[in-house]
């Protein structure tokens, strides 16, 4: 049956993936590189065959043109600057991103921060508007904090459960360390699960094995950030993706697109 969410989650996936381009980076740490035009990016990796991107309200309200790909509004946040680097705090509403005309909405939840239990009464809030408007919501399920001791299958599973049994449709989490493992939280999760790209790779076939592994585990997709805006060719990089994630190219393949 066609709802609200089925119709949005189908704007922000391909064949039913995802290849989603995180750039709400720069509230958190400024205009970064690759973020400095983020318009110039979302243009470059749309044409790298990205399924949707993911920002801040004022990047979807200030953009110049409608963006041709699906849009992901994020609706908490911190500085770097600030005194409480694990604490999101809600700074958007599913009412504004239903006035920006975007597809669904995101939040960041660290489990294991001493700030968890505000984090965990904003996500339950949210879900339940995002069932009430019909917009599809992405939980982005980080274990992160100091009772955090190590970012193992068991925690992670335990994380990722948490996003899903609180409403969210989608859950973004990170890399347990191998596929085995990863394959393990996505079946223990309950809804489609999408892999958080983290820090910087050191190669392109790093990031692209990264990719591989999480599409052999049963992910829905990738939602890699400054590894695609922050590379020095957006496009080329998220084509090579988009080879792993759609096509089932094996890394070593699709690495060689970056010649072309």
């Amino acid at each position: 049956m066609t709802n609200g969410k089925s119709v949005r989650i189908a704007r922000i996936t391909r064949q039913g993936k995802m290849l989603c381009v995180p750039m709400d980076h720069g509230v958190t740490n400024g205009p970064i590189s690759g973020l400095e035009n983020p318009w110039l990016t979302i243009s470059k990796v749309s044409k790298g065959g990205a399924t949707a991107v993911l920002a801040h309200k004022g990047v979807f309200r200030n953009s110049p043109e409608p963006i041709s790909i699906g849009t992901i509004m994020h609706v908490n946040a911190n500085t770097t600057l600030g005194p409480a680097p694990n604490l999101k705090v809600l700074v958007a509403s599913v009412k504004e991103a239903i006035r920006l005309g975007v597809d669904a909405v995101s939040i960041h939840i660290n489990i294991g921060s001493d700030e968890e239990p505000s984090m965990l009464h904003d996500l339950g809030v949210l879900a339940d508007e995002c069932d009430e408007w019909g917009l599809p919501l992405i939980a982005m399920m980080y274990p992160r904090g100091p009772r955090i001791k190590s970012v193992d299958v068991e925690t992670v599973a335990h994380v990722a459960r948490v996003g899903a049994e609180l409403g969210a449709d989608i859950v973004k989490t990170v890399y347990p360390g191998s596929v085995e493992g990863f394959r393990e939280v996505i079946k223990r999760c309950g809804v489609p699960v999408v892999l958080a790209g983290g820090p910087k790779m050191d190669s392109d076939l790093e990031l692209l094995k990264l990719a591989e592994s999480a599409m052999k585990a049963g992910a829905m997709g990738i939602t890699f950030g400054r590894n695609i805006f922050g590379h020095k060719d957006p496009e080329k990089i998220t084509r090579a993706l988009s080879k792993v994630v759609f096509e089932g190219k094996s890394a070593e393949e699709a690495v060689t697109t970056l010649n072309e």
